[in-house]
C-alpha cells in the first residue's frame, strides 16, 4: 500500500511542511523588504531556504522547507522511476528513470548556494522527462491528459523565460503556478495511466503498417 502511494505520501508530506515553512517565514520580499510573512504574490520558495529573511531576521523556516524540498524531490523521482516502467521504447525509458533518478539530487540542491545552477539543470531535466512523456501521451487515446501536459509544457517554459527575462515580479506568482501545474500532472499519470494506455500506441502503428 505505502509502496503503491508513495509520490502521493511524498507530495502530501513535501506540500505540507513548504506551506508550515511559509507560515513561520519572518518576512521580506522582491517588491517590499520589511513586508510581514511570507506573501505568495511576492515572495520566492527559494526565499524559504536562506539563512535571514530578507528582512534580515534570523529565518526559522530554512529547516521545513529543507524537509519538504527533499520530499519533493523523492516524490519526482519515484514518479519518473514509475513512468520509465510503462512507456514501450526503451530509450524513453532509460531517459525517464535516469534522469528522474538524478534530478532527486539537483533540485533538492535548490536549497543550497548553487541554486541558480541548480534551477537550470533540474529545470532541464524535468522539461527532457515531460517532453518524452507528452510525446507518448500524444499517441495515446488519454485527451484530457493529452491538454493538461500540453498546458504544463507551456507553463513550464513560460515560468523559465520569465526566469531567464528578470521578470521578478510575475516570475514569483508562476512560479507557484508552475509547481502546482506540475504537482497535478504527475499525480494525474501517476494514478490515472497504466502500462496498457502505452501499448495501445505500438499496437494501432504496427496495425497500419
Amino acid at each position: 500500500m505505502i509502496k503503491k502511494y508513495s509520490v502521493l505520501i511524498c507530495v502530501i508530506i513535501s506540500v505540507t511542511f513548504i506551506v508550515i515553512a511559509t507560515t513561520v517565514y519572518p518576512g521580506g520580499s522582491i517588491l517590499d523588504k520589511n513586508s510581514t510573512g511570507f506573501i505568495w504574490s511576492q515572495n520566492f520558495i527559494s526565499n524559504l531556504f536562506a539563512d535571514k529573511a530578507i528582512n534580515g531576521s534570523a529565518n526559522p523556516s530554512r529547516i521545513w522547507a529543507f524537509i519538504g524540498m527533499a520530499f519533493h524531490s523523492v516524490s519526482y523521482g519515484i514518479f519518473s522511476f514509475n513512468s520509465s516502467k510503462k512507456v514501450p521504447s526503451k530509450h524513453a525509458s532509460n531517459v525517464l528513470k535516469y534522469a528522474g533518478i538524478a534530478n532527486i539530487l539537483f533540485s533538492f540542491l535548490i536549497v543550497t548556494p548553487l541554486h541558480d545552477l541548480m534551477i537550470i539543470i533540474s529545470s532541464t531535466l524535468s522539461l527532457l522527462g515531460l517532453f518524452y512523456l507528452t510525446i507518448f501521451i500524444l499517441k495515446t487515446k488519454l485527451h484530457l491528459l493529452k491538454v493538461a501536459c500540453i498546458v504544463c509544457l507551456l507553463i513550464f517554459y513560460y515560468t523559465l523565460f520569465l526566469y531567464g527575462y528578470g521578470n521578478w515580479a510575475l516570475l514569483a506568482i508562476m512560479q507557484k503556478v508552475s509547481f502546482i501545474c506540475s504537482m497535478i500532472l504527475v499525480l494525474a499519470i501517476e494514478y490515472f495511466t497504466k502500462p496498457e494506455d502505452f501499448k495501445l500506441v505500438t499496437t494501432s502503428q504496427t496495425k497500419v503498417t
